[in-house]
């Protein structure tokens, strides 16, 4: 496996609020610069399928791996000869919210060829991703 890039914040909003923000997968091109738009086919729960357009690229299927409401949401894309796995997990952190990571890695025959088309800009965008997602769970924005 190929670590690619990580960030990590400290937010006052609660866990749920960055969940609500991830399950509505329209509102990732407000907070994710590089998603143009991402569609799940059926609910927000481990197992379930859908489809991510790059800006800039082809669509992508990708499938959620993990979803543990308010802790964890690990989503891994399909690409030719490699897996591109997002995980993203949330600590409470008493007095203060919670601090939210995410770690961007692939693995596959493939993946030394993927990270380098790929690695470079996401470890350009991942802080500033996660920050532009905690300044919208934390304005507490309704779902839409």
């Amino acid at each position: 496996m190929i670590s690619v890039a990580s960030a990590s914040i400290t937010s006052a909003a609660p866990p749920s609020a960055f969940f609500e923000r991830w399950a509505d997968m329209d509102t990732w091109p407000e907070w994710n610069t590089d998603t143009a738009w991402a569609r799940l086919d059926g609910p927000f729960v481990t197992g379930s399928r859908g489809r991510l357009k790059p800006k800039g690229g082809p669509p992508v299927r990708f499938v959620l791996t993990s979803v543990v409401p308010d802790h964890e949401f690990v989503d891994t894309s399909l690409l030719p000869g490699a897996r591109l796995v997002f995980a993203h997990t949330i600590t409470p952190v008493v007095g203060q919210g919670c601090q939210v990571r995410v770690e961007v890695s692939m693995n596959g025959p493939l993946a030394m060829v993927w990270n380098a088309l790929l690695g470079k800009g996401f470890r350009a965008r991942a802080q500033t991703d996660l920050e532009q997602l905690a300044a919208v769970a934390e304005r507490g924005r309704p779902a839409r």
